[in-house]
């Protein structure tokens, strides 16, 4: 087959690029599955507590992660505002994965213990009231809404099965840690664990 067959047929050209682009995808990809610095947590990271993983949830069912990213990049603008670069090691509980480059509000990678409890309550409710430039959405029923405790088992048990270490323990206690906890009470306690295992370890 020539070079011009395959410059004139557009819809074989179109097959050729998409079996090159998935043979380099492959190359890049497959390795990182075996790397045990992309398969192994760093030293301190443990699975989410019963109210985080509830506050996980509540952040991605909110759309905060449409936002706010959790990566922090090896550069120097990053670094020194954000943290420590981010590590694969701090995220392998993380189903689905948080990384990207999304930065219409600013990182979350390292926010965790940066603020108290109330700074972030007051911050989810009208952010304007403490950061008056912001263009964030207000989340005030947060403050209203319980976690349905019935489900929380569940998804511990879920993550469970795909690899998160969750004792029979954790799964057991599950429903009573987050029983008359608020969607609020989660988030927040989402938000100050980000970042705080690497934040002692280097």
């Amino acid at each position: 087959m020539s070079h011009e067959v395959v410059e004139k047929n557009i819809g074989l050209m179109m097959v050729f690029i998409i079996i090159v682009i998935s043979f380099g995808g492959l190359a890049e990809i497959v390795p990182l599955f075996f790397l045990k610095d992309t398969t192994t947590p760093v030293e301190g990271v443990k699975p989410y507590t019963a109210l985080q993983l509830e506050g996980r949830d509540v952040y991605i069912e909110n759309g905060c992660d449409l936002c706010h990213s959790q990566m922090i990049r090896p550069f120097r603008a990053e670094t020194q505002r954000y943290g420590h670069y981010s590590v694969a090691g701090e995220f392998v509980y993380d189903h689905p994965f948080q990384w990207g480059s999304k930065r219409t509000g600013p990182d979350l990678a390292r926010v965790g213990g940066r603020y108290s409890d109330d700074w972030h309550r007051v911050h989810l409710i009208n952010p304007r009231d403490v950061v008056p430039e912001s263009n964030m959405p207000g989340f005030p029923w947060l403050e209203e809404t319980m976690i349905d405790e019935t489900k929380t088992p569940l998804k511990l048990k879920a993550m469970r099965t795909i690899g998160v270490p969750y004792t029979d323990e954790d799964i057991a206690g599950a429903s009573e840690a987050v029983k008359g906890k608020t969607q609020m009470d989660a988030i927040i306690a989402y938000l100050q664990h980000l970042g705080t295992a690497i934040k002692t370890q280097r």
